[in-house]
């Protein structure tokens, strides 16, 4: 009878043990869930091939893009380009942030000022140059990700910034994110 009642509170204690951890589970995985942004451009699909205008060998410049899906408790955007392909480790094309969070889209050619009319502010990419620099690989084929992330603050980030400084003021603000990848090759 002693063991039987042993038996049985080790059983009810590991039975408890689980249910906290199915409790923390979900706990994670509601805090990783993110709300989707849905980002696009009518110059090229998901997964498609990125028009020479916006690379090295053509025009260089920006291209547009549109979203929807931001939070209404959104402060502000960020968007980062970068080439994950890239023989050095992955090459960031574009760092721009603080974007009004009423934005929808950005028209081509975004001018490479710090900061734009509209209160952005553009960091360095990998050419140690403020604005968009365009796909440009040495061979192949590339992919290229324009991700957008919608932040629940105005970032404390001077024009300049740098991807990882970007990506380390928006820790733990991120309220939803979407990404569009487009391909050069060359």
């Amino acid at each position: 009878m002693f063991l039987k009642g042993i038996l049985s509170l080790m059983v009810l204690f590991l039975f408890c043990q689980q249910g906290e951890k199915k409790t923390e589970k979900k706990e994670v995985k509601k805090e990783e869930m993110k709300m989707e942004i849905k980002i696009t451009s009518p110059a090229f699909e998901h997964e498609g091939m990125i028009p020479v205008k916006y690379t090295c060998d053509g025009d260089d410049i920006s291209p547009p893009l549109k979203w929807e899906g931001v939070p209404e408790n959104a402060k502000g955007i960020a968007i980062i380009c970068d080439d994950p392909d890239a023989p050095m480790g992955t090459w960031v094309h574009w760092v721009l942030y603080d974007l009004p969070a009423d934005t929808r889209e950005l028209p081509e050619n975004i001018p490479a000022n710090d900061v734009l009319e509209n209160g952005a502010k553009q960091g360095k990419n990998s050419w140690g140059r403020i604005g968009y620099g365009g796909p440009c690989p040495p061979g192949g084929t590339h992919r290229y990700f324009f991700k957008i992330y919608a932040i629940d603050k105005t970032l404390d980030l001077d024009p300049g910034a740098t991807k990882e400084e970007l990506l380390k003021a928006m820790e733990g603000h991120i309220l939803a994110k979407g990404e569009l990848m487009g391909k050069y090759k060359r």
